[in-house]
């Protein structure tokens, strides 16, 4: 690990190797996120807090998963039972005679905090539903595979198998996960979309704990094959500010890009939205932000922070091309393949346009031409600045963009989210 001293030489911070590390690229990357936000150059305290990130974990989730991994008949053990009866509660002593660490986190998940406003959030899941395709489109390849330009999360995906030898399983997980979160009302305590995302922070802790715990019977190679000192906690704070920022500020970015009107009013419910299930998700307050702008400063900071590419990366975004030709896709069977075959083209259309060819050429990924982008242009700017000005047409908006989430779930072999 890497560390800073003050004036007398008294160590005041650590780091692990991989911060800043590739900073020269995270800043070519970064350069029109710095100009569209126009950050105003860096902030050097703002990137200490993102370094000392790499090694915080969610406490409450932390303490969780120790208790789920005691041995059976241990004092204060949750088993996996508990936890699904506690999730599944509806407030109502929910957590009564649950052991300490269960209560703990059920406290935290369901204590609403004083900024949350059910009205924004409800409105924010509208804004998500009427972005359509537009929104699945920029979450899989911007978020998703853009996120894959950068070492550390991505090792830890090919160390977990994730996304290469069950590639299709896992990104539908993912979409029906984000489908979820644009229901309504599906996020206030005890509602599907909360317990989806209070469960997807178990996994993650359960999943810090197993590679982050030498000693163990079955887990010492796992320990083995994650390097702390380079890449900080496999899940920690600066990489879950980081998810987050690729789901509410990059989703906004992506979708101006294809031509989407995305107005301050949307934009601060998309955030809004995205802070509480950033909450939900134990990501640490200093990064849990409502404004646009703000997140895009922080975001071009992540950037910075970042390490260059590993050979991690390549792999997964190859898998994600290769699974568009593993969904089932609307049609007779012989269309299959021609549909598989278009998708997967207009996937690498979509990637060359927003990543960039270096980018691509990083991932192994061919190169096409943006002709996605020329046709999805046009269309956009039809559907949302001509045909969606009424609320009538934004309601038509929102029937089309719960049509495509549904058709997009079933490719991947689901139907839509239960409510």
């Amino acid at each position: 690990m890497a560390s800073t001293t003050d004036d007398v030489g008294q160590p005041t911070a650590s780091y692990p190797l991989r911060f800043r590390s590739a900073e020269t690229r995270g800043t070519r990357i970064g350069r029109p996120l710095r100009l569209f936000a126009r950050v105003r150059g860096v902030d050097e305290a703002l990137l200490d807090r993102i370094g000392r990130a790499f090694l915080e974990q969610d406490d409450a989730g932390a303490a969780l998963a120790a208790a789920m991994r005691l041995p059976a008949r241990a004092p204060g053990r949750v088993t996996h039972a508990q936890l699904r009866a506690a999730l599944a509660g509806d407030g109502a002593g929910a957590a009564i005679g649950s052991p300490l660490a269960l209560r703990q986190l059920l406290d935290e998940v369901t204590a609403v905090p004083g900024w949350v406003d059910w009205d924004l959030v409800e409105e924010g899941a509208a804004v998500q539903r009427r972005l359509g395709q537009n929104s699945n489109d920029v979450l899989l390849q911007l978020s998703l595979v853009g996120g894959y330009r950068f070492g550390g999360p991505t090792d830890l995906l090919a160390a977990t198998g994730a996304l290469t030898g069950e590639a299709l399983s896992r990104l539908r997980e993912t979409q029906e996960w984000t489908a979820g979160l644009s229901e309504p009302g599906a996020l206030r305590p005890y509602a599907p979309a909360w317990r989806a995302t209070v469960h997807v922070r178990v996994m993650h802790a359960l999943v810090n704990a197993s590679f982050a715990e030498p000693g163990q019977q079955g887990r010492q190679d796992r320990q083995d094959r994650w390097d702390t000192a380079r890449w900080g906690l496999p899940i920690n704070q600066a990489d879950q500010a980081a998810t987050l920022g690729l789901f509410d500020g990059t989703l906004i970015l992506g979708c101006r890009a294809l031509g989407v009107p995305v107005p301050p009013s949307d934009s601060r419910a998309l955030m809004h939205l995205w802070r509480w299930v950033g909450h939900l998700l134990g990501v640490h307050p200093d990064f849990l932000v409502d404004g646009e702008w703000e997140r895009h400063r922080l975001n071009y900071h992540v950037l910075l922070a970042q390490a260059g590419i590993s050979e991690a990366g390549p792999r997964l975004a190859r898998a994600v091309v290769a699974a568009q030709a593993e969904r089932t896709y609307r049609g007779p069977s012989w269309w299959q393949p021609f549909r598989a075959g278009f998708e997967r083209e207009r996937l690498l259309s979509m990637l060359t346009a927003f990543l960039g060819v270096r980018s691509m050429r990083e991932l192994g990924l061919p190169l096409r031409p943006p002709w996605a982008h020329a046709y999805l242009l046009p269309l956009n700017t039809w559907r949302y600045r001509v045909l969606g000005r009424t609320r009538r047409d934004r309601e038509r908006l929102d029937r089309w963009g719960r049509r495509r989430s549904d058709a997009i779930l079933a490719s991947y072999g689901s139907g839509p989210p239960t409510t």
